[in-house]
């Protein structure tokens, strides 16, 4: 049973995710892994990953673009790179990815199968079948170049996919669930993300399927010369009517500033989680604090990824808001604070390591430091988006800042300042 779950469209932008940030984007987007399964189970973690909202905030969490279409590359990348080793702890494997990588997921999922004694046959033709339908069955105008499956040891699978359209300068990802599907080809997407690109052929619509039964009657009784005739006859004639909306599915639209704006961020739950980080985090999360150099710009940061893992559907309908904790490799928001960065990572390992030795206390502060963010959010108030991000800009360079341009240096009016103390 399949299903696809939402879509997303987000401007197109090319390049690579440089080394130093593509390995820590690999330990950050495990050790979460790691942290949602023990809260909430494989099937759940499966369920967000299909969820394009949150997978935009996941991404952006780990320092990527926070709008584009690199977001779903590198998350398959970081995700395959970061849970090849813990494929057998949890049960979960990543297979596919862009380009070359993409045309092996049929013989990685056979490889899937004789370790699991899962059908891994099967799971090739669903991953074919898959592919087919968003690149043939629904002819939108996107091109299909990336093809992530994950599927856990029990079957269960979930496939993020991307296509491009180079008129318009935007990719649309779009993301199946093999939860509730009992047909690829009648109405099987959870969900598609993308602008409006005009009239589009969707022979998935459950209204389509006299369609779908038609064609196989004409190429049986007609053949295809004929089809081929008829359809020269008929070009150039108006198109019919659009049919009506489609059942709604999560589908998000991604702007095509670089920026961060006010627009694009809920203040106010920034807000919240500065409050709990600044007023609640020293007395009632020390046990985060015993990670050596772990200070106050780290605890705002695990507030915000304490999100990623706890926050239910709703939270995430800004996800521009989880570029903050780490920022992004092109300096938007700001350049990302690699030592926040790793000590963000340092304590969600120290967390998820004592959850496995049967110690939760740390794990469990993190989840209250999320609670906390969002009672405080009803009250609390802080800076603007703009000014928040100056401050973060300015001090750039004492948080080890870096992205695609280099090292971020210190402001020009002190060269010779020295480097920030460790805690940040």
């Amino acid at each position: 049973m399949t299903r696809r779950a939402g879509s997303a469209d987000l401007p197109l932008h090319h390049g690579r995710v440089p080394p130093w940030l593509g390995r820590r984007m690999a330990r950050l987007g495990a050790v979460i892994t790691q942290a949602i399964v023990h809260h909430y189970g494989r099937d759940e973690f499966l369920r967000r990953l299909a969820h394009p909202f949150w997978f935009q905030s996941f991404g952006a969490v780990m320092g990527m673009d926070w709008h584009s279409s690199g977001i779903t590359t590198s998350v398959i990348g970081a995700l395959k790179h970061g849970l090849g080793p813990l494929s057998g702890e949890l049960g979960l494997t990543v297979c596919g990815g862009r380009g070359s990588h993409s045309r092996r997921t049929p013989e990685e999922l056979v490889a899937v199968g004789e370790r699991t004694g899962l059908d891994g046959a099967a799971l090739a033709r669903a991953s074919r079948l898959v592919a087919k339908v968003d690149s043939a069955a629904v002819q939108d105008g996107f091109e299909l170049y990336l093809h992530g499956f994950i599927v856990a040891d029990d079957g269960k699978w979930v496939v993020v996919q991307q296509g491009m359209n180079g008129d318009s300068r935007y990719a649309r990802r779009y993301h199946w669930l093999s939860d509730d599907l009992t047909s690829f080809v009648d109405a099987p997407h959870a969900a598609i993300e993308g602008q409006n690109q005009g009239e589009i052929v969707n022979l998935t619509d459950r209204r389509a399927e006299a369609s779908r039964r038609g064609q196989l009657v004409l190429l049986r009784d007609q053949g295809p010369d004929r089809i081929v005739q008829a359809v020269a006859e008929h070009r150039g004639r108006a198109a019919p009517a659009a049919p009506p909306d489609a059942p709604f599915l999560p589908h998000l639209v991604m702007p095509a500033h670089h920026d961060v704006q006010p627009k694009d961020v809920m203040i106010r739950r920034l807000h919240g989680a500065l409050a709990a980080a600044a007023d609640s985090a020293p007395a009632d999360f020390a046990e985060l604090l015993l990670v050596p150099g772990v200070g106050a710009r780290t605890v705002q940061a695990l507030a915000m990824v304490a999100e990623v893992v706890h926050g239910a559907p709703c939270r995430f309908a800004d996800p521009a808001r989880f570029s903050l904790p780490h920022g992004g490799k092109d300096r938007h928001p700001y350049p990302v604070p690699t030592r926040v960065y790793d000590q963000t990572i340092g304590v969600l390992k120290a967390a998820v390591a004592s959850a496995r030795l049967g110690n939760d206390e740390r794990l469990d502060a993190i989840r209250r430091l999320d609670r906390q963010s969002r009672r405080l959010e009803r009250t609390a108030s802080g800076p603007s988006l703009p000014a928040f991000i100056g401050e973060e800009r300015r001090r750039s360079h004492e948080y080890g800042g870096r992205s695609v341009f280099g090292w971020e240096p210190p402001p020009e009016a002190d060269h010779s300042a020295e480097p920030a103390p460790l805690s940040v």
